[in-house]
């Protein structure tokens, strides 16, 4: 089984950070709940939500790329499933450097065929060019990603996707604890 991954929220458990570093330019009249909730849907859609300034943006910026790896936990279980994979790759909005930084940190490196960023000048999810760079390198059988906008591409591809920790119309498995994972419905049929 080959599989493409989300980054931020899927394979490692960003969020919570980001929320901090965003709450902490807006001030404590916005709810951390409601912060997170708008990351979610996409950092872009968080800012302009919030109305922050560029001036805020810069320092809401500045305080994640301060953020250590050991700050940015994988979720429980996902390793599981990075040793079973034939292969994985991942498809991420965030800076190559970073992405390493992270996996380094933690010895994952290795778990990874592929990995495109926002470095490698693909246009921004959910269009579909940067899947299907991947899906005709890897043979994709799997995109697991966190919204819709991970989903979106792999879905236009006729590639199967898998939602973790949400619900999505659009999505052909649900996780809610990656734990679950070797029962899912896709991995009797391989």
């Amino acid at each position: 089984m080959n599989i493409l991954w989300d980054f931020d929220g899927t394979l490692f458990n960003t969020y919570p950070a980001y929320t901090n570093a965003l709450s902490s330019v807006l001030g404590d009249e916005f709810d951390k709940k409601d912060i997170y909730k708008n990351l979610k849907i996409s950092y872009a859609h968080a800012i302009k939500y919030y109305n922050v300034s560029l001036e805020n943006e810069a320092e809401v910026k500045s305080l994640i790329k301060k953020l250590q790896p050991k700050d940015l936990m994988p979720f429980n279980h996902v390793e599981e499933i990075l040793k079973f994979a034939n292969k994985n790759v991942i498809m991420t909005h965030k800076h190559r450097e970073g992405v390493l930084a992270i996996l380094q940190h933690y010895g994952w490196e290795k778990y990874f065929a592929d990995i495109v960023t926002i470095d490698d000048g693909f246009p921004r999810k959910p269009d579909s060019t940067a899947y299907s760079y991947l899906h005709k390198k890897h043979s994709l059988d799997l995109a697991i990603g966190d919204r819709d906008l991970d989903l979106q591409p792999a879905k236009e591809l006729g590639i199967p996707t898998c939602m973790y920790q949400g619900l999505s119309p659009i999505a052909d498995y649900h996780l809610q604890n990656y734990a679950d994972f070797f029962e899912l419905d896709l991995l009797v049929s391989k």
